[in-house]
């Protein structure tokens, strides 16, 4: 009889411990859901979606017209000019911009690594896990300084986005010059007067020879797989530049917005 009590008791205090053990793996779960969700109520949303947009439109643009550059290059050896001298300065500008391509790439991928970590400063998140939230002048300076630069850099971005543009026009109008070489019906021009002139667009100097290429060896030009990829890879780098111009607005308008809050209202924001 003895025994069987004993057994029944031990039976009682595992069901005890197992419930015990249970309640805490509950509450300790419970705890972690609300830890996630007031640090995901202080998240600053647009710049987690400006930082995304800024990676992947950086990466884009200096990816892409990184080879892009080094295609054309190509092609202008190739058909455009026999003598090196013609094309040397165009090279040298070519060889100018790749560099500009890198030191782009780090500073951006840096600088939006900064801008998502300011957002968090001026979220809500420290005051809904902390406590009151409070920011000291040094802070309020590191804001507005983050404003002023990125006023700046989205006014340069115009300028790249603008010029990103100019190579996607110079190939559409040599692409679309094939297409009427392709299909002669479509134009009243003769086939051998469809040219692609590079000195036309300041890409060789007018002394270049032969500077030009017309008719059918322009529209086999065109059906190589090295046209094709320039051409597109350049409307990819004129993507990633747009999509970095969206990032880099949201960013401005982002960081206004939570410098006005902290200067007039002294609080930080949800934005």
């Amino acid at each position: 009889m003895g025994t069987l009590c004993r057994g029944h008791l031990i039976k009682a205090k595992f069901f005890m411990v197992v419930k015990v053990g249970y309640m805490d793996s509950r509450f300790l779960y419970t705890g972690l859901l609300e830890c996630c969700a007031r640090c995901l109520v202080g998240a600053p949303f647009a710049s987690l979606v400006a930082t995304g947009l800024c990676f992947f439109g950086v990466a884009l643009f200096c990816g892409c017209g990184h080879e892009a550059l080094t295609g054309t290059e190509k092609l202008i050896e190739t058909y455009f000019s026999k003598n090196y001298q013609d094309y040397e300065y165009l090279i040298n500008v070519i060889h100018a911009f790749q560099y500009v391509i890198y030191g782009t790439a780090s500073f951006f991928f840096l600088y939006g690594a900064l801008l998502l970590a300011e957002g968090f400063y001026t979220t809500g998140a420290v005051r809904q896990i902390f406590g009151d939230y409070k920011t000291t002048i040094c802070g309020k300076g590191l804001s507005a300084t983050f404003v002023g630069i990125t006023y700046a850099l989205t006014i340069v971005w115009l300028l790249v986005f603008a010029c990103s543009a100019v190579p996607v026009y110079i190939y559409f109008n040599t692409w679309t010059t094939c297409q009427s070489i392709a299909f002669p019906s479509k134009t009243s021009a003769s086939i051998g007067s469809l040219c692609a002139d590079a000195r036309m667009y300041g890409v060789l100097p007018w002394n270049a020879f032969p500077g030009k290429v017309c008719g059918s060896n322009l529209l086999s030009i065109c059906k190589t797989a090295e046209f094709q990829m320039t051409f597109h890879l350049f409307i990819a780098a004129f993507v990633g530049a747009a999509a970095t111009l969206v990032s880099l607005l949201t960013f401005m308008i982002a960081a206004t917005y939570n410098f006005a809050v902290l200067k007039l209202m002294g609080r930080g924001t949800k934005f």
